[in-house]
């Protein structure tokens, strides 16, 4: 016989309370946000020396390796490609041509996976790119775009009313990824967003960074259809796009938000040449598990993520090359090894294996998530739940915690539980349509059926004003995110991570001695 759920609880609260130290979680995030690892790039020794390290700590704590062989390692076979300077985003129309500067003007990549790529078509405006039966509404309206070059914003038409596209929260509709995966669908040759901050919820420095620089891509198999281009133009290079065509970027985003929209020919040519460094990425998720202790329930799973990834090295700011990715997420990693190693040295261990995993090229479009979800370890039929870590805020002793999506899924009663035992407030996610849901690594999981949702972060904390957190993090957001300044502080205080580690711990302890596996509410749109 199991001592009761209740008893459980009682008996864990303490052992969280006593065996997680913000002081491990503090020095795991200054070693791997260090200089030494240069970002934690995929692919390049920065990112290996992460992996060595996550890896060896899973094994100091006691787990077992859970990836290829029974080692740590999961391999995550991706080909990376790069754009390279030298790359050309033309426009043309009525004799007239505009040149669009790589960097300054627009990013972007081509999918097809070869060291040159040429590609040139008509230019459709196609809103946001959205075909959304359910919500009976359609960018497309019949219309062929394939071969074409779509232009659109990013985000979806706005709106407060919860039953059109879920009010003010934003759904994957409005992602960018869906607008390159409804591209390549409808056959077009490319698709280029039209970058306003506004839409997409950060800035023009944030689109830069991260898509100036090598792309991850799962390698293409013979004849698979990928598109020639996605990328970004900033609002000033699609001003000067739109002119060509005697149109405006105001007037198009007002056209994009009526429902009677209908995609618009611009008369324009769009063309690029985009030279490209392809390469096969060597990367790795990493993996260790903590087996269950009933000979029923072992073989069902539940599991903690974080992504291990950052930039790697870029374009200098103020002379630093190096994208440490202190907050984002060096954070979550240490986390998830206090996690595991408080877990390992559970004197009664769970009903449930625990498997943690730190997963790779996450930054890249979550893809090694995507890769798991796709080959999974344990299967997904009996994987319980996935509790990702993704930039928890180092600031203080939290009153708050934020679990955007866990009211989709029967895992929310007990994590009210747990909230109360740990004397937290349940936070609603302050940006909602920043799509949150979307962007991290636990989306791959419920995407394939599997209750998912991320543990954080804080809005408010002990000793400040009740705006305080909301104001930090715009800070955050406007100067640090994807920057090379995010990185470790010395006077930062790892209270907070704690008590999200201690959250995940207990939340996880209850899902791992319950008799069934959760599910998501009954009509969500990733019901298993």
């Amino acid at each position: 016989m199991f001592p009761s759920l209740a008893i459980l609880a009682l008996a864990a609260l303490p052992l969280a309370a006593q065996n997680t130290s913000a002081l491990r979680i503090r020095e795991h995030t200054r070693f791997l946000s260090g200089d030494l690892l240069e970002g934690r790039g995929v692919g390049v020794r920065g990112g290996d020396l992460a992996t060595e390290y996550i890896a060896t700590q899973f094994a100091l704590a006691g787990l077992k390796g859970a990836g290829d062989g029974g080692a740590f390692f999961q391999k995550v076979p991706l080909v990376g490609v790069e754009t390279q300077p030298s790359a050309r985003l033309f426009a043309a129309a009525g004799g007239k041509e505009v040149d669009f500067r790589w960097l300054e003007e627009f990013v972007g990549v081509s999918q097809k996976q070869e060291s040159e790529t040429r590609f040139e078509g008509e230019a459709v405006f196609v809103g946001h790119g959205i075909s959304a039966p359910e919500w009976n509404w359609d960018d497309f309206k019949g219309v062929d775009v394939k071969g074409k070059v779509l232009v659109l914003f990013t985000n979806e038409p706005p709106s407060t009313d919860p039953k059109f596209f879920d009010g003010r929260a934003l759904t994957y509709y409005g992602r960018w990824t869906y607008k390159y995966e409804e591209a390549l669908r409808r056959g077009a040759a490319g698709a280029i967003i039209i970058h306003t901050t506004p839409t997409a919820g950060y800035s023009w420095e944030v689109v830069r960074n991260s898509w100036g620089r090598e792309e991850p891509f799962v390698k293409l198999a013979p004849g698979e259809p990928a598109l020639a281009f996605q990328g970004w133009v900033t609002r000033e290079a699609g001003e000067n796009l739109l002119t060509l065509a005697g149109r405006t970027v105001e007037e198009l985003l007002a056209a994009s938000e009526k429902r009677d929209f209908k995609p618009i020919p611009l008369g324009v040519r769009i063309g690029g040449i985009l030279p490209s460094k392809v390469r096969q990425l060597d990367t790795r998720n990493v993996a260790g598990i903590v087996p269950g202790s009933d000979p029923k329930l072992k073989d069902e799973v539940v599991i903690f993520t974080a992504h291990w990834d950052h930039l790697g090295i870029g374009a200098p700011v103020d002379g630093d090359s190096i994208y440490n990715g202190a907050v984002d997420n060096a954070t979550g990693c240490a986390i998830l090894m206090e996690l595991a190693r408080a877990w390992a040295g559970l004197a009664q261990k769970p009903r449930r294996t625990a498997l943690f995993l730190s997963v790779t090229a996450e930054e890249g479009g979550l893809r090694g998530s995507e890769y798991y979800a796709a080959h999974p370890i344990y299967p997904l039929a009996k994987t319980a739940l996935d509790l990702n870590y993704d930039a928890v805020y180092p600031w203080g002793r939290a009153l708050d915690i934020v679990l955007a999506g866990a009211e989709r899924t029967s895992v929310l009663p007990l994590a009210e539980q747990v909230a109360r035992r740990l004397n937290l407030a349940i936070a609603p996610d302050a940006q909602p349509e920043q799509g949150h849901y979307f962007r991290s690594d636990h989306f791959s999981f419920a995407h394939a059926g599997v209750p998912a949702f991320s543990i954080g972060p804080t809005t408010k904390f002990a000793g400040k004003p009740a705006d305080w957190g909301e104001k930090a993090y715009q800070e955050y957001n406007a100067k640090h995110y994807h920057q090379p300044s995010d990185e470790f502080q010395k006077d930062w205080d790892f209270t907070a991570l704690k008590q999200a580690a201690d959250f995940g711990l207990l939340l996880g302890l209850d899902v791992a001695n319950q008799e069934k596996l959760p599910d998501w509410r009954p009509g969500d749109q990733f019901h298993r």
